[in-house]
């Protein structure tokens, strides 16, 4: 398993609920309990070029020259400074990276300690998410001929919408979303596969689902999967309201990782949203999630 991570993931948004402290906290505890043998990946930096693959020429040229109108600012919910764009053009970079560790034929697992800004729209963002790096690293895949067909399984508490909305009608990518139904975004473009949990949701509901949907995606066998595993379905997560356990949401990232492995079909793995009350929570979520990766 190849993990990529950079220090310069840690951005100031000042006082927010998205602690981007966790990339720190979760590279140091992984590192500490031996997943990274070889020492991590450092990410190349997304080219313009590259995002351009996704986002519209009015949009990147707002982001670069700082004239995102309020209304785009107050869409998009942080702070959206030089240093900022700079720091999702290098996560977004991370995905890159770690999508061409995937299908170099040695692991065909990699993970990014970072990522998976699933809210980004080809002409905005939105949700925190500014550039959409899933669909970036799937699209520069293909242009590159390194895959023919992607799926990306998002199991964020919040539906996807951006990546839904990005590849709607292209069939050579499914999207597959597990979310809360009424929770963010209020409005859902329609994935590929949409399953809506109620508030409260338990393992036992969530796990069920979850393994009628990696039926369905095994069955169609795409050359890579994209798994945004999000943090936040926690009980205790203050963005979400499903009931899923510390427990629950490791057998959900086991259960991922044993279809895939047993299916042959490479990984790229992106850390998603995380939001619970104490932030030793959401670190030790996404550690059980490289704990899995690398099993």
């Amino acid at each position: 398993m190849r993990v990529v991570y950079s220090p310069r993931y840690h951005l100031d948004f000042g006082a927010h609920v998205f602690p981007t402290v966790k990339y720190r906290r979760v590279a140091e505890a992984a590192a500490s309990r031996g997943l990274i043998p070889g020492g991590f990946t450092e990410p190349v930096q997304a080219t313009w070029e590259d995002l351009a693959l996704v986002h519209t020429p009015a949009y990147l040229a707002a982001l670069r020259h700082g004239t995102l109108s309020p209304a785009d600012l107050a869409r998009l919910e942080i702070p959206c400074d030089t240093a900022i764009v700079e720091g999702f053009r290098l996560m977004t970079g991370g995905t890159l990276t770690a999508m061409d560790l995937a299908l170099d034929g040695v692991d065909r697992v990699a993970v990014h300690i970072g990522g998976g800004f699933h809210h980004a729209f080809a002409g905005h963002g939105e949700g925190f998410c500014v550039f959409n790096d899933i669909a970036v690293a799937i699209r520069r895949a293909v242009a590159a001929r390194q895959i023919g067909r992607a799926a990306v399984l998002d199991v964020d508490v919040h539906q996807g919408n951006g990546t839904a909305a990005i590849f709607g009608g292209d069939h050579h990518v499914d999207t597959v979303s597990l979310h809360e139904q009424d929770n963010y975004p209020a409005v859902k473009p329609p994935s590929t596969v949409d399953v809506g949990f109620a508030r409260g949701a338990d393992d036992g509901a969530y796990l069920a689902a979850l393994d009628e949907v990696l039926e369905r995606l095994m069955a169609r066998l795409p050359d890579v999967v994209v798994y945004v595993a999000g943090a936040d379905p926690y009980a205790d997560d203050q963005l979400g309201g499903l009931g899923l356990t510390l427990d629950g949401l490791r057998e959900r990232d086991r259960r991922v990782f044993v279809a895939l492995a047993a299916a042959g079909v490479p990984v790229v793995v992106v850390l998603g949203g995380g939001y619970a009350r104490r932030l030793d929570d959401t670190v030790a979520i996404h550690v059980a999630t490289l704990v899995e990766a690398a099993a």
